[in-house]
């Protein structure tokens, strides 16, 4: 399986957005133009775009599906997210044409409720899991502070066909990755996509080696840091 490096994209009132303590602000590259973003990212050879819907995270409303839609019209394929918690959420998400979905830490809440979404949608979501002092803490609208073992015990029973799984202390920070965390997800025996603190080309090859089937790439890939034709070319 081709490992797949995935920029990403944050999305507030239909801009581009980064995401900073105090919630989305808007950003400067690309002149705020989340089409123009990803038009350079697919340029570059992107297969994946992970794009987050901040406004849905933050605010628990969907404002950016149009753009998502406009997205997924191009050449790529889409990877949304931005505090899912409920099957309406994903399915308004695929049918602006996203391929698949993170549902997000805070649906895990409600362990009978997040496992009936994995049940019903299971084709078309990954799971995420955001990790923080070897916890799950979700960092959008709804709180949630669970053991990674355990739930990952049941996320894995009920049949959850991947993870993304983010570093929550290492998001835009550029400081590498936490290879520890990919690690111990990874020993579940699904798919792990891994996010948070990727600055450079040996940062995702560290992914690679810890298991993960990918990487989201955030800051690094938006403001230049990271040359993502050759990430591309070097990791497939």
């Amino acid at each position: 399986m081709a490992f797949e490096v995935i920029p990403a994209l944050d999305l507030a009132a239909g801009r581009l957005a980064v995401v900073t303590a105090d919630g989305p602000a808007p950003a400067t590259a690309y002149d705020g133009d989340p089409v123009a973003a990803a038009s350079a990212a697919i340029a570059a050879g992107a297969r994946w775009l992970h794009v987050v819907d901040t406004d849905l995270a933050f605010g628990g409303r969907p404002d950016n599906l149009r753009v998502i839609a406009s997205i997924a019209e191009m050449d790529v394929r889409v990877q949304t997210s931005g505090g899912v918690r409920t099957g309406e959420q994903v399915r308004a998400m695929l049918e602006a044409g996203a391929r698949r979905v993170v549902l997000g830490s805070g649906a895990l809440a409600d362990e009978a409720d997040a496992l009936r979404t994995i049940e019903t949608l299971s084709g078309s979501i990954v799971v995420g899991i955001e990790v923080d002092e070897g916890r799950i803490r979700s960092r959008g609208a709804v709180p949630v502070d669970l053991p990674l073992a355990e739930t990952l015990g049941w996320l894995v029973a009920g049949g959850a066909p991947g993870f993304l799984v983010t570093a929550v202390d290492r998001v835009g920070r550029l400081g590498g990755p936490d290879v520890g965390v990919v690690k111990r997800v990874v020993r579940s025996g699904r798919p792990v996509i891994a996010a948070g603190g990727v600055a450079g080309l040996d940062d995702l090859r560290a992914i690679r080696h810890a298991g993960a089937v990918g990487a989201v790439v955030g800051r690094a890939a938006l403001e230049g840091g990271l040359d993502l034709a050759r990430a591309m070319t070097a990791l497939r």
